[in-house]
């Protein structure tokens, strides 16, 4: 059965709303307690930046989705209740919450609790860690054995690579790998006014088509595009990584009736761009000598801006490589659909 699109608007429209409007709140809180980007050394701002971007998305993520289940559950409750089963509850007439999107959410919030719940502290576990390093810099160990941690908490949920392979220790180890490769290769994309958080709702644009959740993102970057009034920090490039990740793990691109193996690969394009420039400053880092942890002005958009592109202009052309990217990537899809 196909998932209806009014969910999916309910899911966009409520993330989006939820960090466009909350983002203000948290850029007060950052400056009151501190959690700014001061300006200094590679920095092309000269006053502090309140590092609100990960905290407002966590906010467009989270609060439509406990309102969301909080719903589900009440209606399922009143419904279940002989004695209110003939009284019409809140909504009950409205599209966005017909018996089929009721029907489908109920089953998904069932069947795949434990998943959702896991992803879910996941999220909260990678903002931590992000707002951590914002205040304190946590040194590569620390910070890689947290992340590490996280992304085994989200296999262990469900959430898994098997790549054909029937093996547990297998699905961990490249489900882990998987996360922990896409949170820093956003990581190292967070340089420029909005290039991460337009890279990661361009991401999640493609995975959700794929899949039949970049509102959060695209409701954060009027706040940092082009001109920056809060930055992600790096709680918004750990959560922004982790929530491309995850996305591009739970659709199903193989089954018994569509054996086409490439299409597992079809993440890999959609992510060209972040994986690509990571891939790059890694190597030209060891070539020099240096630790690949350590930041530089060697990514892609700072060659750009060498080459006489304006700092906006370079964002505007990685955002469209990205969207070439993925739109290949959803024409591959549809080739495939077509042929099964």
């Amino acid at each position: 059965m196909t998932f209806p699109f009014n969910a999916y608007l309910l899911a966009f429209g409520g993330a989006f709303a939820t960090t466009l409007l909350t983002l203000p709140l948290w850029k007060r809180w950052c400056a009151r307690t501190g959690l700014v980007d001061d300006p200094g050394h590679r920095k092309i701002h000269d006053a502090p930046i309140p590092l609100a971007g990960g905290l407002a998305v966590m906010t467009g993520l989270a609060l439509p989705t406990v309102i969301a289940a909080l719903t589900l559950i009440l209606r399922h409750a009143l419904r279940s209740t002989p004695a209110m089963a003939t009284i019409p509850t809140a909504g009950a007439g409205l599209p966005l919450f017909d018996n089929t999107t009721q029907a489908l959410l109920g089953y998904g919030l069932d069947k795949r609790s434990l998943e959702l719940a896991a992803i879910l502290c996941g999220a909260v576990g990678m903002l931590v860690v992000g707002l951590l390093d914002d205040r304190f810099e946590l040194g590569p160990a620390v910070k890689f054995s947290s992340q590490f941690l996280v992304a085994a908490l989200v296999a262990a949920g469900g959430a898994r690579i098997t790549l054909f392979i029937h093996s547990h220790i297998f699905s961990y180890a490249v489900t882990i790998l998987w996360i922990l490769t896409v949170i820093n290769a956003f990581n190292f994309m967070d340089n420029m006014n909005g290039l991460c958080g337009g890279l990661g709702a361009i991401g999640a644009l493609y995975f959700a088509t794929l899949a039949a959740a970049d509102g959060a993102l695209l409701g954060f970057l009027p706040h940092n595009f082009p001109r920056a009034r809060a930055f992600l920090g790096d709680s918004g490039s750990h959560l922004v990584g982790y929530l491309v990740a995850v996305l591009a793990i739970l659709p199903h691109y193989y089954s018994s009736k569509h054996r086409n193996v490439a299409a597992v690969f079809l993440p890999l394009l959609i992510l060209a761009v972040p994986l690509g420039d990571m891939v790059w400053v890694v190597l030209l880092r060891w070539r020099m000598g240096k630790p690949f942890y350590v930041g530089d002005n060697n990514h892609l958009s700072h060659r750009l801006t060498r080459r006489g592109l304006s700092r906006t202009a370079a964002v505007l052309v990685i955002w469209l490589a990205a969207a070439i990217f993925g739109g290949l990537a959803v024409i591959d899809w549809a080739e495939i659909l077509l042929k099964r």
